[in-house]
């Protein structure tokens, strides 16, 4: 899972003239890509003021449940117990480094052997 940003204007009626700084806007998109096939498998749109600790949950809903998932990687913004918690109901290893003065929990769930 990775992130990328855009920018979107705001067209005036004048046509692109018309684009100001004060409607510039600046958006995050999320993606989860299989590694096998490099297909992009689910898509998550966010504003600029939002992080992205919540996304990876909303990435692996879009994925259909009778789908396998592997192994799961990301930045250490993922190192939450909401984003390992939703890996592992999905069956996948998260491959996530721990964040800036993180540390391990005790009541993560592990995976079936």
């Amino acid at each position: 899972m990775d992130r990328t940003g855009i920018k979107l204007w705001a067209m005036g009626m004048a046509g692109p003239q018309a684009w100001t700084h004060r409607r510039r806007r600046y958006r995050q998109v999320h993606l989860a890509m299989g590694t096998a096939t490099g297909d992009i498998r689910a898509v998550e749109l966010t504003s600029s003021d939002k992080g992205d600790r919540p996304i990876p949950p909303h990435l692996l809903r879009q994925i259909p449940p009778d789908e396998r998932i592997g192994t799961v990687t990301g930045e250490g913004a993922f190192d939450t117990r909401r984003c390992h918690t939703a890996i592992l109901e999905r069956g996948g290893t998260a491959v996530i480094p721990i964040r800036k003065n993180g540390r391990r929990w005790r009541d993560v769930r592990r995976p079936p052997p």
